[in-house]
């Protein structure tokens, strides 16, 4: 897909890797709207990207789904039909086992994480679906396949983000928008601050002692993506050595995550 003068919605635009597809987007010729609940992230990446109207910025949530429903015109009123989606927004949960994550955290990170997908697809699918070519491209995660300690749930329901991606796939297979799913590994971002953790950081490199991809790296694997129309994407050489390991030996790799990651747990 030439990314040279299409529209593109980026969710979690606000910083992270979001920010990154954005600037990254705008710097290949493309236009975007912005979509994230931290207007003052919006603004610093307007102030990044220094592009004048072919940025704008949407604070909003991804869970609102009036909101989402009435993005899609106000998108077009100011750059023209949306000609890609990428849901990038995503919160993780508290570090600690399912039997003591309270509920209402269960809750908020499916909504979140799966329904706010689900908004995003159902709001710009029918425009995306007129377009001459489109991209329609959902942030899983390495934790979709291979399961984390004290993420369980977060790693639920990105594995319900990878079914529903690759059910749009089938479901758009003669169509001209194409479907990509993206597994991330780990990423130096601040995905734990925005989702309320406290003192877990990973933007600090003492966060974690595992290694981690860039976001400007993860941002480019994305954008690849886009340009070549992948059915699927791995980011960070851990993301892609736990995929292959966990198709080959399922057991086997959850046992080496859950020896390497147990600290992770409080």
């Amino acid at each position: 897909m030439e990314i040279r003068n299409k529209v593109f919605v980026v969710t979690g635009a606000g910083n992270g890797i979001g920010r990154e597809v954005a600037l990254q987007l705008l710097a290949a010729g493309g236009r975007v709207a912005g979509v994230d609940l931290n207007e003052t992230g919006l603004k610093e990446t307007a102030e990044l990207a220094q592009v004048g109207d072919r940025f704008s910025a949407h604070a909003l949530s991804i869970t609102d789904r009036e909101a989402m429903m009435a993005l899609p015109a106000q998108v077009e009123d100011l750059h023209g039909k949306a000609d890609g989606l990428v849901n990038v927004a995503g919160i993780i949960q508290k570090f600690v086992k399912v039997v003591d994550l309270p509920l209402e955290e269960i809750e908020k990170v499916m909504n979140v994480n799966f329904y706010g997908v689900i908004n995003t697809c159902q709001a710009f699918l029918p425009t995306l679906m007129s377009r001459p070519e489109a991209a329609l491209v959902n942030v899983a995660s390495m934790g979709a396949t291979a399961p984390v300690p004290g993420q369980s749930v977060y790693g639920a329901s990105k594995a319900a983000v990878v079914l529903l991606t690759e059910g749009l796939y089938a479901e758009l297979i003669d169509t001209r928008v194409a479907v990509t799913t993206i597994y991330p590994g780990a990423i130096a971002t601040n995905i734990a601050g925005n989702s309320g953790l406290a003192g877990r950081s990973s933007d600090d490199a003492s966060a974690s002692k595992h290694k981690m991809t860039s976001a400007k790296d993860a941002g480019a694997v994305i954008v690849d993506a886009i340009v070549k129309g992948k059915f699927r994407a791995t980011i960070g050489s851990d993301a892609k050595m736990m995929d292959r390991l966990h198709r080959l030996a399922p057991k086997k790799a959850t046992e080496i995550i859950a020896k390497k990651m147990a600290d992770l747990i409080k």
